[in-house]
């Protein structure tokens, strides 16, 4: 690395330029490009997600204002509005799929061997997955209206809290039922995931069981739940009971056996 090297520019030393490459050709990115190539939209999105810019114009401007430092920092193509535009438009999103894939799966390698921050002990996999609604602008993102007045989507994230690393992230219509995000949960057996009640589907939560898998929630307020035993506890270790008992459905006239630990 030059010894004047931009710190922008030391910084994506760090990034596999191979791996990037085989995501870019396996999509045929740069097929038609003439000036501004898929390396040159990534070098201007990473400078935008790091200096914290909240608008294309105010990217490009920024770029545009370092015009005769842009080669020093990687970046080969000209930079203009239009031209990020269509990249960012037009290009096919697999290609940053696939390479966020091959970073998270780097980055949970590297994070393997740290302790949880509520134990130290746990040695299998833990995830939050949880759901946050992202606000757009309507006169934009016309196709995103979700109140009157208002655009957004819901974005679905699960997160390895080893590491604190987003493992699946989904984005779905905002009006959609949080619920309906954990559709897409790839569940591994012996891992835990923690989810608020707003998951609170039994239907769908019994697919945890099926794939060995395991959940910690919360009950609704209008849980009908019989205990029929409890379990000494030591509630220095933060638990407050241990009961075995039964979930009563209203609906379906039925109950289902259940433990539950709180």
């Amino acid at each position: 690395m030059p010894v004047n090297a931009t710190v922008f520019a030391q910084l994506m030393a760090l990034v596999d330029k191979e791996e990037l490459k085989r995501c870019i050709d396996r999509y045929d990115g740069n097929a038609l490009v003439r000036s501004f190539n898929c390396l040159d939209q990534f070098l201007c999105m990473v400078f935008a997600q790091l200096s914290e810019k909240r608008s294309l114009r105010a990217t490009v401007f920024s770029l545009q204002c370092m015009q005769n430092k842009l080669y020093h920092m990687g970046i080969r193509g000209t930079v203009a509005k239009s031209t990020l535009l269509d990249a960012n438009s037009k290009r096919d999103w697999r290609i940053w799929r696939d390479y966020s894939q091959s970073l998270i799966s780097k980055a949970r390698v590297l994070y393997q061997d740290e302790g949880i921050q509520v134990d130290q002990e746990i040695k299998v996999a833990v995830y939050a997955f949880d759901s946050s609604t992202v606000s757009l602008c309507l006169s934009v993102f016309e196709w995103a209206r979700f109140r009157k007045s208002k655009a957004g989507i819901k974005l679905h994230t699960q997160i390895d809290l080893r590491g604190i690393i987003p493992v699946y992230l989904d984005i779905t219509e905002a009006l959609g039922n949080d619920v309906k995000g954990m559709d897409g949960l790839h569940l591994e057996p012996g891992s835990f995931y923690l989810m608020d009640r707003g998951y609170l589907d039994f239907f769908r939560l019994y697919k945890f069981t099926l794939n060995g898998a395991f959940f910690v929630t919360r009950a609704k307020d209008n849980t009908r739940f019989n205990r029929l035993y409890s379990k000494p506890v030591d509630k220095n270790t933060g638990l407050i009971y241990d009961q075995t008992g039964v979930l009563l459905l209203k609906k379906a006239g039925t109950i289902i056996p259940k433990s539950c630990v709180a």
